[in-house]
C-alpha cells in the first residue's frame, strides 16, 4: 500500500520557522512562552528549528498564545489583497517582519529606541541558527561572546547564534535601525558575485572596543 504524503511533511517542516516568526512578532521569548503554555523551552526550540514535529495539541496552544490561526501556521490561509504589516512593539524595541510564514531564511527590521544614558552590557542569549545583520542608522552595540563591537551605518556582521550574543543601542539620544536575516537551521547568505576590482571590500564590522570606551 502506497502512502500519499500530499505535502504534509513539508507543511510540518515549514511550521517551525513560522512559529518562530509568530513568536518574534509578539516580542515573546522562549521562556515567556513556556511559562504561558507549560511547554518546555527546549521543546519549543526543537520545534522552531525543525528537530521536532509539533503535535496538534501544541499547535493549538501556540496558535492561541500567538493569536494566529492554524491556517496561517500551515501556510494555507486564503490569499487576498495584501495588508501592510505593522511593526510589533516591545518595551525595548520594535520589530517589522519582512518575510512572513516562510521556511528557511527569514528577515526582520529592528528599531531600538533612543536611550538617555549609556546602556549596561546587553543581555546575551544563545540558540541554534545563523544570523546576518546590517546597521542602517545609528550605533549598534553587539556583545558577541567576550567581544564588544560597535557597528555603524553600513557595517555588517554575521555569526553562529549558538555563540552568546546580545544587542543594544550604543548611542544615547538617537535610535538605531538594523536588518536581521536569520537561518534557524544554520542557513546562510551566499554571495554570488566577486568583489568589484579596484574597490576595497568594506570591513564586516568595527574593530573590538573596550567596554569603557563605549559612549
Amino acid at each position: 500500500m502506497t502512502v500519499v504524503d500530499d505535502g504534509i511533511t513539508e507543511t510540518l517542516a515549514a511550521m517551525g520557522p513560522r512559529l518562530r516568526a509568530a513568536r518574534e512578532q509578539r516580542g515573546a521569548t522562549l521562556t515567556g512562552v513556556s511559562c504561558a503554555t507549560g511547554i518546555s523551552p527546549s521543546t519549543l526550540s526543537r520545534i522552531e528549528t525543525g528537530r521536532r514535529k509539533p503535535t496538534l495539541e501544541v499547535l493549538l496552544q501556540l496558535a492561541r498564545e500567538y493569536r494566529v490561526s492554524l491556517d496561517e501556521l500551515a501556510g494555507t490561509a486564503p490569499t487576498g489583497p495584501r495588508v501592510p504589516v505593522s511593526p510589533r512593539s516591545r518595551a525595548d524595541k520594535a520589530v517589522l517582519p519582512l518575510t512572513r510564514y516562510v521556511g528557511g531564511l527569514h528577515a526582520h527590521k529592528h528599531v531600538l529606541p533612543a536611550v538617555d544614558a549609556p546602556p549596561a552590557r546587553p543581555r546575551q542569549v544563545s540558540h541554534d541558527g545563523h544570523e546576518w545583520l546590517c546597521v542602517l542608522y545609528g550605533r549598534l552595540w553587539l556583545a558577541l561572546g567576550d567581544q564588544d563591537l560597535v557597528l555603524t551605518a553600513g557595517d555588517v556582521a554575521e555569526f553562529d547564534t549558538r555563540t552568546a550574543h546580545g544587542l543594544a543601542n550604543a548611542q544615547p539620544g538617537g535610535p538605531v535601525e538594523y536588518l536581521v536575516v536569520f537561518g534557524p537551521q544554520g542557513e546562510r547568505l551566499r554571495p554570488r558575485t566577486p568583489p568589484v576590482a579596484g574597490r576595497g571590500a568594506r570591513r564586516p564590522h568595527r574593530e573590538p572596543m573596550d567596554r569603557g570606551a563605549l559612549p
